[in-house]
């Protein structure tokens, strides 16, 4: 069990919490912020845009055409010249034109692909990336469900982004200006001004609405990643979830946030509904008076019955795409602010941070010392964890730290990885402070068998070979030796292919610790910690492995948190803590000779393992 006094205070917000929340970044500079990944695919870029102008230009061509066939075909039926006026070549342009949009949208999608789908590919990366580089505080308090459903929908969004603007809204607007061009040049005025007019009074309410509708929408999304959470959070815990028989429990839960999920997406249908049926009424009398013009213009003889199919054909090409409009500014509207959460991920400020110009640990370090100098370290400034903690670990010497629960001791292993930085005093690693030198180098100098083991839901060999990746089979089946596990994971049906479940909850306590015993051996650091590196095995492994890690051990620079004292009686010194406070130091020997709290300590476990022993015998 993981120490609750330690726990509860590293789940503590830290002074910075109060801090306002981010603010809500613009949709202009949401897309500012996306340019750059685009950017890097320009010429993909330029000719995606030669094609869509391209096809644009052919799809206007068409209702032009059209106009021409329908007025060359202006002769009396039955006449014996028919046939002969009719315009082949008109016709075959005609097609060729219809062939060219196709033709031209689908080479603008196939160039503009791959630079869609590499700017969704570098954000991803770099947003998982940055997620590894934020501090530990933040890991313990995120909520793994709707993280990931943020960024699942951050990276969707780019394409549906892309899609809608560059596929859809983008070549409308192509559209619209030449349309209006060709209406204010070959007709009168009127026309174009009636296109216009329908096009801000649709366009108004179109963006009126579904800014209305945002806030449903939203909701929706909410209440999505927050069923979501629930779902992960319960499956992951399903054993616990068994242990006190609350399946009907977290039932209810999920079918709460369903439900709260399935009345935000009504009142979005509905209010969806209002939206489309003001844009068809919209639509319809817009179209209406432009044909009772155009049908004015024929009775008057100033306009063809081709100019009236022209006419026809224009607004259909355009009222199509535009009846899409409320959804195409809804789901950009939706995806801007999809990527805005992967952005606001992204720039997620790092608590810990290496220097600009921090050097790596020397790797061939002739001296791997640790020092803690006078450190104190809080994760709430309500209650300090380490109060004035000075020790040496000679280079290649053992100590070892015990205590009562809460007391700090595995508080100096994530200092010492550096998952948090000291608010007081320093500590140093072959004498270069570790604020000094790259987070990377220093996790790369240190190994760890912790308490809590976690293992990738992946096979026994992925997980023993992640300690070092690229070793070989041999390699890793001698760490496994080591570890005393080579001979169990020999016995299983699939050997060191077999998979360990989720968290690895496949394996059994002890088997999951000598796995992060092995890959821990496998990468052979200069300095290790083992935090209760045997607290899940029986004693008689306890005892073979303990053989195992003091050998590992020799020449290393070791730190040791236990509880047991018999795994520690051959460190080369003891620090006894409490309260956050180093008050005993010194060998096994000498601190039961000072008949202080480590020797209290001794004679309690010598005294419940005497018990235990007789208890044990007697049955």
């Amino acid at each position: 069990m993981r120490r609750g006094g330690e726990l509860s205070s590293s789940l503590a917000p830290p002074a910075a919490a109060a801090a306002a929340p981010r603010p809500g970044r613009s949709d202009w500079a949401t897309l500012a912020r996306l340019f750059p990944y685009l950017w890097q695919y320009k010429w993909r870029v330029s000719a995606a845009l030669a094609f869509m102008v391209g096809a644009k230009v052919a799809n206007v061509g068409v209702p032009m055409l059209l106009k021409e066939l329908v007025d060359a075909m202006n002769v009396k039926p039955g006449s014996a010249t028919a046939l002969l006026v009719v315009p082949v070549g008109l016709l075959v342009i005609y097609g060729l034109l219809r062939l060219s949009t196709s033709l031209f949208t689908e080479l603008r999608e196939l160039v503009f692909a791959k630079a869609t789908q590499g700017a969704a590919r570098s954000i991803a990366l770099e947003t998982f990336r940055h997620l590894h580089a934020l501090s530990l505080r933040f890991h313990l308090e995120r909520q793994t469900g709707g993280m990931t459903r943020d960024i699942e929908r951050g990276v969707r969004g780019i394409e549906s982004l892309i899609s809608y603007s560059l596929y859809s809204i983008v070549p409308t607007l192509i559209e619209v200006t030449l349309v209006l061009t060709i209406l204010a040049v070959k007709f009168d005025a009127w026309f174009a001004w009636i296109t216009i007019a329908a096009l801000v009074v649709y366009i108004s309410f179109t963006v009126t609405v579904t800014e209305w509708r945002t806030q449903f929408r939203r909701e929706a999304n909410e209440f999505d990643s927050a069923a979501h959470t629930k779902a992960v959070d319960s499956l992951l815990n399903y054993e616990t979830v068994k242990y006190f028989n609350n399946e009907d429990f977290e039932a209810n839960r999920y079918d709460q946030s369903l439900e709260k999920l399935r009345r935000a997406r009504l009142k979005s249908q509905t209010t969806l509904s209002l939206l489309n049926t003001g844009q068809q009424v919209i639509i319809a009398v817009g179209l209406v008076a432009m044909l009772w013009r155009a049908t004015q213009g024929v009775v008057d003889g100033r306009m063809t019955l081709g100019d009236l199919v022209m006419i026809n054909g224009f607004m259909i090409q355009l009222y199509i795409p535009l009846n899409f409009l409320g959804v195409l500014y809804r789901e950009i509207k939706q995806s801007l602010t999809d990527l805005d959460k992967m952005f606001a991920l992204m720039e997620r400020e790092r608590e810990v941070a290496d220097k600009p110009g921090a050097q790596a640990l020397p790797p061939g370090a002739a001296d791997w010392s640790v020092r803690f100098e006078h450190v104190s370290f809080h994760y709430d400034p309500a209650r300090p964890i380490l109060r004035d903690v000075s020790f040496e670990i000679p280079a290649g010497r053992t100590v070892a730290v015990v205590g009562p629960s809460g007391a700090g001791k595995s508080t100096l292993a994530r200092l010492l990885y550096r998952f948090y930085d000291v608010q007081q005093g320093r500590i140093a690693i072959a004498g270069h402070d570790l604020r000094d030198v790259t987070q990377a180098s220093v996790r790369q100098a240190i190994g760890i068998v912790p308490q809590d083991t976690v293992l990738f839901n992946d096979t026994v060999e992925y997980n023993i070979a992640y300690g070092r990746p690229g070793a070989s089979r041999e390699e890793v089946e001698e760490a496994a030796r080591a570890a005393r596990i080579h001979d169990f994971i020999a016995s299983t049906p699939r050997g060191y292919q077999t998979m360990v479940g989720e968290r690895g909850l496949k394996l059994s306590g002890g088997e999951k610790q000598r796995v992060a015993i092995a890959r821990t051996l496998l990468k052979d650091p200069p300095i290790l910690i083992f935090d209760e590196a045997t607290s899940a095995l029986d004693s008689a492994n306890e005892r073979a492995i303990q053989a195992e890690l003091k050998s590992a051990a020799q020449n290393k620079t070791t730190l040791v948190i236990a509880h047991r004292l018999s795994t520690v009686v051959d460190a080369h010194e003891i620090l006894v803590m409490e309260a956050g406070r180093i008050v005993e130091r010194g060998t096994h020997q000498e601190l039961l000779a000072q008949g202080g709290r480590y020797a209290d300590m001794w004679a309690l476990q010598q005294s419940a393992e005497a018990e235990t022993f007789t208890e044990v015998m007697g049955m």
